[in-house]
């Protein structure tokens, strides 16, 4: 159940770290994120270095649809609505530098760059799509609505964002990581004042930015309270439609399109981590009755920290932890928020002023609806009185039987069959 990246892509390979090691400022996390934070920071002439625990890119970014768009679902509705305009307009802002970002990246990648069109559709409200469209336009961003999609479903129109981009994750990273301090097959085992242990020596650094995916202290800002897990399923299919650009249902149980070569793209099925969804049975079903001579080449499933507002957490890691950073909460969408959040963390570390740092400041209020939602389940899942339990922070597991693993629906942890641990915020695997 590869993704069409892992076969199509060759990453380079790095040592594992061998000795104790001196540096500026330590990444720990090789995915997007981190990889950007060492390319950005790298370029600025800082002396950084990255670890990662198994390869790099081995996690969620070899799993992304890899749709670059500051189209984030009917999100700038919402967001004046709970930020204001102003701040609204600085997500917008930060996530369309991020596309020319990669851009201007991508002119001298062989990454499968393709500038696409992006829509967010509805199947039965257009009122949605309007709201959306009114926020845009007081936004100054110049959004279209579109009546008819060249999809395999009906719709009642949608939201056209204009010039937004596609691209191989995987070939991407292949061009921009070679000449990085990478050190791969390197756990940490702990973090402290200014440095990290890990399995091969300790690392001193005065900067640590922490790209996990999920968190790794439980003792300092509360994110596992404030991020929860989402998983989402794809189906990889040729003899499919063309459809011309990057769709989203505007109801997140909806369904994704994009085309990859002479592929199509569609995504969806998805639920909360350690949750019943419809995983790829729903996608199934949608080929055999809308694209019945479709085949299907490949299948893979992703998961996403998903933010109590919406937006990603950059910056401090926490009040209590001077010269930490984090970087989490991507919503799903990894590609821009990846490219803003190296962008903003470049900028705290060299000391700069960022005109979105307060935006995406982990310190932000946590009082919202889902951090009821996120707690409630964190208690059912303690008090669950069944076997076996996460080694995170002893949430009863649920086995997944689509995927065949035990999943922790606190906290996003997932395990084998055999007990190995597959994602975090959990460290080990289950005993």
């Amino acid at each position: 159940m590869d993704s069409i990246w892992t076969q199509t892509a060759r990453l380079p390979a790095f040592n594992s770290l061998q000795s104790d090691l001196r540096t500026d400022v330590l990444i720990i996390g090789g995915g997007m994120a981190g990889l950007l934070c060492a390319y950005k920071l790298t370029r600025a002439g800082v002396n950084c270095a990255l670890v990662e625990a198994k390869r790099i890119c081995g996690g969620i970014t070899k799993n992304t649809t890899a749709k670059i768009t500051s189209q984030h679902g009917l999100i700038y509705d919402k967001l004046i609505r709970e930020f204001g305009v102003e701040r609204a307009r600085l997500y917008l802002e930060a996530n369309q530098a991020a596309l020319e970002e990669y851009r201007s990246l991508c002119r001298g990648a062989d990454c499968d760059f393709e500038e696409k069109d992006a829509f967010v559709y509805s199947t039965d409200s257009r009122k949605k799509l309007e709201r959306e469209l009114k926020a845009l336009d007081r936004l100054g961003f110049d959004a279209e609505f579109v009546e008819n999609v060249p999809l395999p479903l009906a719709t009642v129109g949608a939201v056209k964002f204009k010039g937004q981009a596609q691209f191989h994750p995987l070939k991407f990273i292949a061009a921009i990581a070679g000449d990085l301090k990478i050190f791969e097959q390197t756990k940490v085992l702990e973090i402290a004042p200014g440095k990290a242990v890990t399995g091969g020596g300790t690392i001193s650094a005065d900067k640590i930015i922490v790209a996990t995916h999920f968190p790794l202290l439980n003792k300092h800002g509360g994110y596992f309270l404030k991020l929860y897990q989402h998983r989402s399923y794809v189906l990889a299919l040729k003899d499919s439609p063309d459809v011309h650009g990057m769709y989203l249902d505007e109801d997140e149980r909806g369904l994704s399109f994009r085309n990859a070569g002479d592929l199509l793209l569609l995504g969806g099925g998805g639920h909360r981590t350690g949750r019943r969804g419809g995983c790829w049975r729903e996608l199934e079903k949608f080929v055999a009755s809308r694209c019945p001579d479709a085949r299907e080449v490949t299948r893979w499933a992703t998961q996403d920290c998903m933010t109590l507002d919406g937006v990603p957490y950059v910056g401090p890691y926490s009040k209590h932890a001077a010269g930490l950073y984090v970087a989490a909460g991507f919503n799903k969408w990894g590609m821009t928020s990846s490219m803003a959040a190296a962008s903003v963390l470049t900028d705290l570390v060299l000391g700069r002023n960022h005109p979105c740092a307060e935006l995406f400041s982990p310190a932000r209020t946590v009082l919202r609806p889902q951090l009821a939602l996120n707690g409630l389940e964190s208690v059912l899942g303690l008090l669950t009185p069944t076997t076996p339990r996460c080694p995170h922070m002893g949430c009863a597991l649920k086995y997944n039987a689509v995927e065949n693993s035990w999943d922790c629906p606190c906290h996003g942890s997932r395990f084998g069959e055999d007990g190995t641990l597959i994602d975090n915020p959990a460290t080990d695997d289950k005993r």
